[in-house]
């Protein structure tokens, strides 16, 4: 698999008679390993190592219902009391990360409605601040730890 511009904090792969596998903390079950798969592994390991985002609190291949069609949130996080804070939408590296894969992001949040948006493809990450109430977005250069997204979440 490619390198990425993510830290590797151990991400492990096996192969067995299914192919090419990498094993999930939040599921606690080895995967398919696609391009996209090893780009969430290692997002979240990011979360959960450099972010101190706790394991319990993240959801992976979340399902949510947009426009009357079932779709799937790659990774949220959620604050202390079960309320999502983060939401990050995860590509293949080959994918160019654009204004789709935003508005796609978007359109998840009208449903999470999370203050923080996280699109990358592990090459480059693009990460925004959502004022729900101001209708503004904010990039940021780093993503907040996860105190900070759970203290500047608490309004909204």
């Amino acid at each position: 698999m490619q390198a990425l511009n993510l830290p590797d904090h151990g991400v492990k792969t096996k192969q067995d008679a299914d192919g090419a596998r990498i094993f999930d903390p939040v599921r606690r079950r080895w995967v398919a390993l696609t391009p996209e798969e090893w780009v969430r592994q290692h997002v979240l390991n990011y979360l959960v190592h450099q972010a101190g985002c706790p394991l319990s609190l993240l959801a992976v291949e979340r399902k949510l219902v947009v426009n009357r069609m079932t779709r799937r949130a790659d990774v949220v996080v959620h604050d202390r009391q079960g309320r999502p804070v983060l939401l990050v939408e995860c590509k293949a590296p080959e994918v160019k990360v654009d204004q789709g894969t935003f508005e796609q992001a978007a359109r998840y949040n009208t449903v999470f409605k999370v203050p923080y948006l996280m699109v990358t493809n592990g090459l480059v990450h693009f990460i925004c601040h959502v004022d729900h109430a101001g209708g503004m977005v904010q990039f940021l250069k780093t993503l907040p730890d996860y105190e900070e997204l759970c203290a500047t979440a608490g309004g909204h």
